[in-house]
């Protein structure tokens, strides 16, 4: 099987950052995806928590994005296809609220900070990335706390009625702090809402280090579902909602089949024969994608008890 462990030798064993409890080594796998750097870097698996945890984090980790990382159009005109892809997020929070004040940390180009306003909410966006912060300021027009460190950050906020991390509690060094201020920061009936890979996924336990979603070593954690309802409740936040099956999922359900099929394959036959196949995987398994939690993501909506 592609997701396999790599056989032979002493078991390594180490400390999951998150929990403190002992950590089996799961994989070594190299940056495959974006092939950034020809380095190596390893991922545990967490005995308690079950979360697949890299240590060590890279002492650098801004290199391993590039350039072209974050998708930044030349004009508000370029948002359009952005702003259709991310419609869903406005969806899960208006599920719950239409309006008041909206902070979404690490919006990228700002496609869902644009829609929350055009909706009605008063929004602010936190993000780590000059360009993006200037884009999200002078074009989205959004109020912007530019900081790589979001914990820090929030300490100095007022509260609001909305805190949303689309895909972005996997790139934090410290995310049980982040979440904990995220936390302080609710006004009574507000939402946090958290969307991250599924390490619970089918894909996952196909393809292991070969999957798309993994993205190592940018991704420093997959963290399952019940370890983020347990981080929450002990900050007296109660899920509202849980799924992996909102639109975001069902688009990386898709591309996680295709990517993952054609870094496994790579070097074993032509790119197109790649795709194709990882194509008619994606198609055979989307009903088994959509069965309890096995899709390649999940939206967790929590609000204070």
């Amino acid at each position: 099987m592609p997701g396999a462990p790599a056989q032979g030798g002493k078991e390594r064993l180490g400390r999951c950052r998150l929990c403190g409890a002992e950590a089996r080594l799961a994989f070594r796998v190299g940056d495959i995806y974006r092939r950034i750097s020809d380095e190596t870097f390893d991922y545990y698996r967490c005995s308690r928590c079950l979360s697949i945890v890299l240590e060590p984090i890279p002492a650098d980790l801004g290199r391993y994005y590039p350039a072209d990382y974050y998708r930044l159009p030349e004009s508000a005109d370029g948002l359009s296809p952005l702003i259709e892809e991310e419609r869903y997020k406005l969806d899960i929070v208006r599920r719950q609220r239409s309006s008041g004040r909206l902070l979404d940390i690490g919006p990228s180009a700002g496609a869902f900070p644009y829609l929350a306003k055009q909706s009605g909410f008063d929004v602010s966006a936190m993000e780590m990335d000059s360009a993006c912060c200037r884009f999200l300021e002078r074009v989205v027009g959004v109020r912007v706390i530019e900081t790589d460190d979001p914990a820090q950050a929030l300490r100095s906020e007022g509260d609001y009625d909305v805190i949303t991390l689309w895909h972005v509690i996997e790139h934090l060094p410290s995310p049980w702090e982040v979440l904990a201020e995220a936390a302080k920061r609710l006004r009574p009936g507000g939402l946090l809402v958290i969307a991250a890979p599924n390490p619970e996924s089918l894909q996952f336990r196909v393809f292991g280090r070969y999957w798309m979603h993994l993205d190592a070593p940018r991704h420093l954690q997959l963290i399952p579902v019940a370890e983020i309802v347990k981080r929450a409740t002990s900050n007296q936040l109660r899920p509202v909602e849980i799924t992996t099956r909102d639109r975001g999922t069902l688009t990386c359900n898709a591309a996680g089949w295709k990517g993952s099929t054609a870094m496994w394959l790579t070097g074993h036959s032509v790119r197109v024969l790649r795709w194709k196949l990882g194509g008619a995987l994606a198609l055979a398994a989307t009903p088994f994608d959509r069965m309890g939690r096995l899709g390649s993501a999940y939206a967790v909506v929590l609000g204070p008890e």
